[in-house]
């Protein structure tokens, strides 16, 4: 057998090691998040938790938020410090942050402090914006993203889902309140006792709201009616809810029927194009029984009943036609420990996601559908068809708009 050739070595070549090569992605940047003190639409919620702080800087981001800001939802300077955020006296330092987290619509006192290219986190209330104001938004070409249009991968909106289940619950609540008699209410208890009947409740609007407010109304054991025009929504909430539940659609006798004999009736239905529909008159309010309680939920948008009025928290409530209207937009609002902590469960895994995308914002909304869809102006452009409409301004397809940045 013939032997292998042995292998040429030659002195004068150099052997070295060669480095072994890893893999390297390049470190996230540091984002840096601003959360102003809120001080219209009586908002007293927060957009982050002191623990939703801790996690985003843990993950390497500043977050700054101004003096006093989470105190109306309990939550101290304190508290905010310790999870490592930095506490601000002066509003225009909390506006140089790249991100931007508010639970109330940018006021006209902000728009000034607002700079190119941020990413403003707000929510968006079209009964109150004007034209004047959209204008504004737009000469500082900021990037707006309304918290109420933001989808989830399941393609729901759970900001809304949360304040509305918030707000369902809470209905009882201020129910039971106004009907007692240091309220100058009936004083009936809501679920009654042996031998007393419970209270009547009609409920307009078989949504996440409705849904919630049977549920409660339910638990606190009144007898409750719900209307809404979609068949389907009420077949739905009878699944949900899990018992029989006397339901109709929005016939105007059948409705008039059940509030004659009703002590609280409740307004929740859902908008059409951003207008809820009227469908309880002034006729049929001045057959209710005296002392008996309208909470109109949908007041956001128009409100269900023809003599609704916007009400604030300092003064919830008027009386007309002897019957008590209750008409807060911002129910949620009353309980801010309870509502901060839920958007904060939603947007903080969101702005780390949004965090851990390489590059611009262009790139942070190319890769979140649920944030595209909910983005209403982009750098000086609309791209909101429903405030184009409202306001006859220009509007600019967002896709088309990032599709060219590329």
């Amino acid at each position: 057998m013939d032997a292998k050739p042995k292998p040429i070595i030659n002195v004068s070549y150099s052997y070295n090691p060669l480095e072994e090569t890893l893999e390297y992605s390049p470190g996230k940047k540091s984002v840096f998040i601003g959360i102003p003190k809120e001080t219209s639409f009586q908002e007293n919620r927060i957009a982050l938790t002191p623990q939703a702080v801790s996690v985003i800087v843990n993950n390497g981001h500043q977050v700054a938020i101004e003096r006093n800001a989470g105190v109306a939802s309990s939550f101290s300077d304190r508290d905010y410090s310790e999870a490592g955020a930095l506490i601000v006296h002066d509003k225009h330092e909390i506006f140089k942050a790249d991100i931007i987290l508010k639970t109330a619509p940018i006021s006209y006192e902000e728009l000034d402090l607002l700079s190119k290219d941020q990413i403003v986190f707000s929510p968006m209330h079209i009964p109150t914006i004007s034209k004047d104001y959209l204008q504004r938004c737009l000469e500082k070409n900021i990037i707006g993203i309304a918290l109420g249009n933001i989808k989830d991968d399941a393609g729901n909106y759970p900001i809304v889902r949360s304040m509305s289940q918030i707000a369902g619950i809470h209905t009882m609540h201020v129910a039971a309140k106004y009907l007692s008699s240091n309220h100058h209410g009936k004083g009936l208890l809501l679920g009654g006792i042996a031998g007393v009947l419970p209270a009547q409740v009609v409920i307009i609007g078989a949504g996440m709201v409705g849904e919630y407010a049977t549920r409660s109304a339910l638990g606190c054991g009144a007898q409750v009616k719900v209307f809404d025009n979609s068949i389907y929504r009420l077949m739905r909430l009878q699944r949900t809810v899990g018992q029989a539940v006397p339901t109709c659609v929005i016939d105007p006798i059948q409705l008039t029927n059940a509030l004659k004999d009703a002590d609280v009736a409740i307004g929740a239905l859902k908008p059409i194009k951003g207008i809820v529909p009227m469908v309880v008159t002034e006729q049929m309010v001045e057959k209710m029984k005296p002392g008996s309680v309208i909470i109109d939920v949908s007041i956001d948008n128009g409100g269900c009943f023809e003599t609704s009025a916007l009400t604030t928290h300092e003064e919830p409530v008027f009386l007309k036609n002897e019957v008590i209207h209750y008409c807060v937009p911002n129910i949620a609002s009353a309980v801010p420990a309870t509502a901060s902590t839920a958007i904060s469960n939603i947007l903080m895994p969101l702005i780390l996601s949004c965090t851990d995308s390489v590059g611009t914002a262009d790139n942070i909304l190319q890769h979140k559908p649920g944030l595209l869809s909910a983005t209403y102006m982009y750098k000086g452009r609309l791209t909101s068809r429903v405030l184009s409409k409202k306001f006859n301004l220009k509007y600019t397809d967002l896709n088309l708009l990032l599709s060219s940045n590329f």
